[in-house]
């Protein structure tokens, strides 16, 4: 039998039990890896990992609130005891907490950054010691559009994704000697976070013109560039981020 790309490497996904999140762990799964199912809903994660397991891979589900040091630090020891050390981590895990500027509150702001700023810095912390040990790594973080172009009605989540832009680029620099890639992907409205985007009447249309390609992307295409981050072969990219959005944001 041909060995997947990811054959025996322990992939931790966050934000894994729907959506884009759900799509990387089972194409990390069906590569080779074992893959830690994460997410606040366990529930949800447990369905994933089962279905996974079904058909033939090897799969965890792992209860984490990313916002908290201590789920995560719990979640991270959960993984090495079950799967072994992490050789890749997919922060994935996101939140929206739309409105307007003027009228968004400390807990919406505060929500946004602490999920998406907070816990990829968490994550990254739990498993960076080990992949120094080991050098190698593989760590990928789930940016957007929001962060490059900004967006309107979700300051908060702007930021949060152009904080992440600066924790790749730092964090790839720090890791680059000791052989791990740090990278970002912006990826398109493919997930349940962006249904609104996709179906409301008042948005979708004018959203839809502004891809080139015209047409709404499907979590299984977008996942394949965190396949193609995660691989050995790509070592020699770091501190970049894709954007998979059909067209959207070019180069700048």
């Amino acid at each position: 039998m041909t060995e997947g790309k990811l054959q025996d490497r322990v992939a931790v996904i966050t934000g894994a039990a729907q959506g884009l999140g759900e799509a990387i762990a089972r194409r990390y799964a069906a590569e080779g890896a074992r893959v830690a199912v994460v997410d606040v809903n366990i529930a949800a994660a447990e369905s994933v990992a089962s279905s996974i397991v079904a058909s033939g891979g090897v799969a965890l589900a792992v209860a984490c609130d990313v916002a908290s040091r201590s789920s995560v630090d719990e979640a991270a020891a959960q993984t090495v005891a079950e799967l072994g050390p992490i050789d890749i981590l997919v922060s994935n895990a996101g939140v929206t907490r739309p409105a307007m500027l003027w009228k968004m509150t400390d807990d919406e702001w505060n929500q946004v950054m602490d999920t998406h700023v907070g816990g990829s810095f968490y994550w990254l912390q739990a498993v960076v010691p080990s992949m120094r040990e080991r050098k190698y790594g593989r760590i990928i973080f789930t940016t957007s559009a929001a962060g490059i172009i900004g967006t309107v009605g979700q300051l908060n989540y702007a930021v949060a994704k152009a904080g992440l832009l600066g924790m790749t680029r730092a964090a790839a620099r720090e890791l680059a000697p000791t052989g791990i890639t740090v990278n970002a992907v912006a990826p398109a409205a493919a997930t349940p976070m962006t249904e609104t985007i996709r179906t409301d009447e008042r948005f979708k249309d004018t959203y839809l013109e502004s891809i080139p390609l015209r047409r709404w992307a499907e979590p299984d295409e977008v996942a394949a560039s965190y396949l193609f981050l995660a691989q050995e072969d790509a070592g020699y990219l770091t501190g970049q981020c894709l954007s998979v959005d059909g067209g959207r944001v070019m180069v700048r």
